[in-house]
C-alpha cells in the first residue's frame, strides 16, 4: 500500500480556509505514488460575500507563514488553490505570485488561474464558454483576465443568487452541470468551470459527453499542469479530455 500512496512526489496545496471541496477533488485526481499536503490560507472574511474585493484581499494576503509551513514537507510541486484570488488582480500578479512561491518553497508551482490558461493552451482552445459561482462583478474580472491571455469568451453563465463562501461549496453536482451547460456556445472550443470550491470535477465526463467538447475546471487544470511539471504520468482516467494530452 505504501508504494501506491507516497514516494514518487509530494504535492503541497494552499487552500482558502473556508474551501471544503478542493481537498476531496485532489484526492480523486492524485496519481498513484504521489502524496498530498495541505495548508490553509486566510486574508478574507468568511462571513462576507466573496466578491472581487474579498478575493483580491486573499490574493494579496501575507504568505510568509503559509510558505514556511508548506516548505516543511519539502514539496516537489506547490499549488495555489484559489482561482479568483489572482483573477481579481490580473495575469501579471498571477505570474508574480507563482514565481514568489516557487522561489521560496523551492518547488515547481501552479496557480489555479494560470493552470486554466495552461490547460486551454494545451488544447489549442481559443474560443471558450465560462461558468462560475462568482458574483457578476468578479466574473467580469475573470473574463478580462482570460481575454488578456488571448482567449475569446463567447458565453458565460452565472448563478441566479448571490452565494456566500459556504453556498459556493454547497452547489450540488447537478447544479454545476446545469451551470456548465448554460455556458456553452456553438463556436466554443471548450467550456471553463472556474472555482476550486465548486464541485466541477465530478461532472466533467458527463458534461463533455453532452457538449462534445473539452471541459476545463480549476482543480482538474491544476493537477494537469502539476503532472506535467513533475512528470507524474500516467494521467488519471475519467476526469476529462485534457488528460488524453498526456502520455499514458
Amino acid at each position: 500500500m505504501t508504494s501506491l500512496t507516497r514516494g514518487r512526489a509530494r504535492i503541497g496545496v494552499f487552500v482558502p480556509y473556508t474551501n471544503s471541496n478542493l481537498e476531496p477533488d485532489m484526492m480523486m485526481l492524485c496519481p498513484k505514488g504521489a502524496s498530498l499536503h495541505f495548508a490553509r490560507l486566510g486574508g478574507y472574511d468568511a462571513d462576507e460575500v466573496p466578491d472581487e474585493g474579498q478575493m483580491a484581499g486573499l490574493g494579496a494576503a501575507d504568505m510568509d507563514e503559509p510558505l514556511r509551513l508548506i516548505h516543511g514537507v519539502r514539496p516537489d510541486v506547490v499549488m495555489y488553490g484559489c482561482t479568483s484570488a489572482t483573477l481579481a488582480h490580473g495575469p501579471a500578479f498571477d505570474e508574480e505570485l507563482r514565481n514568489r512561491i516557487a522561489n521560496e518553497s523551492g518547488a515547481k508551482t501552479v496557480t489555479a488561474a494560470g493552470a486554466l490558461v495552461f490547460a486551454l493552451k494545451a488544447l489549442d482552445a481559443r474560443k471558450i464558454g465560462f461558468a462560475s459561482p462568482y458574483v457578476p462583478s468578479l466574473n467580469d474580472e475573470a473574463v478580462a483576465f482570460l481575454e488578456r491571455e488571448g482567449f475569446e469568451v463567447l458565453a458565460r453563465s452565472e448563478v441566479e443568487e448571490t452565494l456566500d463562501n459556504e453556498g459556493q461549496g454547497a452547489l450540488a453536482p447537478p447544479e454545476v452541470l446545469d451551470l456548465g451547460r448554460r455556458a456553452d456556445h456553438p463556436q466554443a472550443d471548450a467550456v471553463v468551470l472556474s472555482c476550486t470550491d465548486m464541485r466541477s470535477v465530478e461532472i466533467i465526463s458527463e458534461l463533455e459527453a453532452e457538449l462534445g467538447k473539452p471541459v476545463i475546471t480549476s482543480n482538474q487544470a491544476m493537477m494537469f499542469q502539476a503532472l506535467h511539471l513533475a512528470d507524474l504520468g500516467p494521467a488519471p482516467s475519467g476526469f476529462g479530455q485534457i488528460f488524453e494530452r498526456m502520455i499514458r
